[in-house]
């Protein structure tokens, strides 16, 4: 069966924790069984007009959200995605490692290269060089999870007889990876565990075509393959949401998550509300 998950309405949920809390609680106790949030350390202003509008919403840092959320539901926590070049390595793969522990392994870590250049500068890392600094982090990141001590010598990441303690439950946690352009696929297919398409399932269905052929070009079984479908609230009625549930699930989508975000709710009761019209619409995948 699909896994059914939400999207946590960050850019809408304010700072209040009685409403983030609120909102976790409700989708803990309609099933969900995951929840998604993204992320984006800074903000940018109106000298960068390219990113200006997106860059001003309310993003929650993934750990630290996680963090206080592990204490308040059973649900998997899934950042979707951490844009990992611009942190350090071994610091997200001891954040990465205590989520995991705090939610009793319920925990898989999304990544990405990000597309916002001014948020590399602000973290002082080259935003050209993101892929190739990927490459090496998720290599890094399994033998953290892995092994007690780890010596690894790249061209941006070295590790001299290091270790986490405590490790995570999970070794390693899956990696799953956000984006769809030619080099994220091929990194998917050699490093990764799942993918976060964009769109719609017959929009996704020649590059997971693709993708499955890379991953058997990689050695790999494409079965193994994690795929974790996206619906939005605005896509249309529940009756739409069915729909497109339906067509992830004939694609092979293994997860699917819902988000209720810029759909025009005004307090989180309405967000509630829509996950609770969704998971009615969804129940019996």
């Amino acid at each position: 069966m699909v896994q059914i998950g939400v999207v946590f309405p960050q850019t809408e949920s304010g700072t209040d924790t009685g409403t983030i809390r609120a909102y976790t609680q409700a989708a803990n106790d309609l099933g969900f069984q995951h929840m998604v949030a993204y992320d984006h350390v800074v903000t940018t202003g109106p000298s960068h007009p390219d990113t200006y509008a997106y860059g001003r919403q309310l993003f929650h840092e993934p750990f630290v959200l996680f963090g206080y959320l592990a204490a308040l539901t059973e649900m998997e926590l899934v950042p979707a995605v951490i844009i990992l070049p611009q942190r350090q390595t071994a610091l997200v793969a001891k954040q990465a490692a205590e989520i995991d522990i705090l939610t009793k392994g319920k925990f898989r870590l999304g990544i990405g290269v990000g597309w916002i250049p001014a948020e590399f500068e602000a973290l002082g890392v080259n935003f050209n060089e993101r892929g190739r600094i990927m490459n090496e982090q998720m290599e890094a990141l399994r033998l953290l999870w892995t092994q007690e001590t780890v010596t690894y010598h790249g061209k941006y990441i070295t590790l001299n007889d290091v270790g986490l303690n405590p490790m995570p439950l999970t070794r390693p946690i899956p990696l799953w990876l956000g984006g769809s352009a030619e080099p994220v696929l091929r990194r998917l297919a050699r490093l990764g565990d799942g993918w976060f398409p964009q769109g719609t399932p017959e929009q996704n269905k020649p590059t997971l075509e693709r993708l499955r052929r890379y991953f058997q070009e990689a050695g790999r079984d494409p079965s193994t393959l994690g795929i974790e479908g996206r619906i939005n609230a605005t896509d249309g009625t529940p009756d739409t949401w069915r729909r497109l549930a339906e067509g992830w699930r004939d694609a092979g989508a293994t997860h699917l998550c819902f988000s209720t975000m810029n759909a025009g709710y005004t307090s989180i009761d309405q967000h509630i509300e829509a996950i609770r019209r969704f998971k009615e619409a969804v129940s019996d995948l």
